[in-house]
């Protein structure tokens, strides 16, 4: 039987579950637009005081993937997302559109979904536009881009459109909601491995478990400890790795491969152009933080996309993507095969 939004809202009130086909029903009156403004905001900021459940949040995912403009994509094998949260408050260059690059360098299909930057001063759209890459691709160009490049970028707006209906409440209401969860988890290629980063610890156990609902083959949500959505040098990470159906949560440190454990304040930027002078020079194969992290990063995508054996062994195979110089080839290949769309 349907809930009505009025006994939703007494529900999160309550601090009471929503239940599963419920919260079916109620995300798609959103995505619709058929609630009002008012009690659109009113669900969702009751939902974000009692603390949305992995139930909730892996039914409003499933709507909203229902309601995204899927990207084909033939072959699944090494296809994987690397994706954060965003919100983390760190200000750092865009550490995972890098992890992009080198992944595809050595060997995995990425699927990046992203977006431009709200609580950070550059998102990856930002950043992207920076160097030169056409993001305003349809579903078919963006299919064409993984196949091609082994890349491709969607930004979300153009594969979310029905998001349009919460874009005013959300603004105004300014507060993180479920939306700010559910962007990494709704990645309109449906890639089945997935590095996501989160902003907060507790995330880790949750998102993990929503993917495992959501049929993901093999996913590592990350946070690091000193406040990243990324793998950190500046400290352990937490991670909640989904493999064959199976859930881990651990933690790994740089030490672990033999990196040295570092303060992520060098890597701050202040806008997308300085995002892109620290992106390049990782790539560039320039020593520093930047290169270390961003090799780190990538390692632990290539396991995500099963491409390496271990966070190790990716690490090996990104430090030689980068080294060889083919990571920042993948840079100049995307620029190229996007910019030929250009309208």
């Amino acid at each position: 039987m349907s809930i009505t939004p009025q006994e939703a809202l007494q529900r999160t009130i309550e601090h009471r579950e929503i239940f599963h086909d419920e919260m079916l029903h109620l995300m798609r009156l959103i995505m619709r637009g058929e609630l009002s403004p008012v009690m659109s905001a009113a669900i969702i900021t009751g939902l974000r005081v009692k603390k949305e459940t992995i139930g909730e949040i892996t039914a409003a995912a499933t709507v909203m993937r229902e309601f995204a403009q899927h990207v084909h994509v033939q072959d699944n094998s090494n296809f994987v997302d690397i994706v954060g949260t965003g919100g983390d408050g760190a200000h750092t260059f865009n550490i995972s559109t890098a992890t992009m690059f080198v992944s595809a360098a050595a060997g995995a299909k990425v699927a990046k979904h992203g977006n431009r930057g709200v609580s950070s001063k550059s998102g990856s759209a930002d950043v992207l536009e920076a160097l030169g890459v056409n993001i305003d691709l349809p579903p078919e160009q963006v299919a064409a881009s993984i196949a091609e490049t082994g890349m491709g970028f969607m930004f979300a707006p153009n594969h979310h459109p029905a998001m349009k209906n919460v874009a005013a409440v959300r603004r105004e209401l300014g507060v993180r909601t479920i939306f700010n969860i559910l962007g990494p988890l709704t990645n309109p290629a449906g890639a089945p491995n997935q590095l996501m980063g989160v902003f907060h610890p507790d995330l880790v156990g949750i998102q993990v478990r929503v993917m495992q609902r959501l049929g993901a083959k093999h996913v590592l949500v990350v946070y690091g400890m000193d406040g990243m959505d990324e793998v950190s040098l500046g400290g352990a990470t937490l991670v909640g790795e989904l493999r064959d159906g199976e859930i881990r949560e651990y933690e790994i440190h740089p030490e672990d491969f033999g990196m040295q454990m570092v303060s992520n304040r060098t890597l701050k930027v202040g806008n997308a152009g300085e995002s892109k002078v620290m992106l390049l020079d990782a790539l560039d194969n320039k020593p520093g933080v930047a290169r270390e992290i961003v090799t780190l990063n990538a390692g632990t995508a290539l396991y995500a996309a099963n491409v390496a054996d271990s966070i190790a062994d990716g690490i090996g195979l990104a430090r030689e993507a980068i080294a060889s110089g083919k990571a920042r080839a993948k840079v100049d290949e995307l620029v190229r095969f996007t910019q030929q769309f250009k309208k």
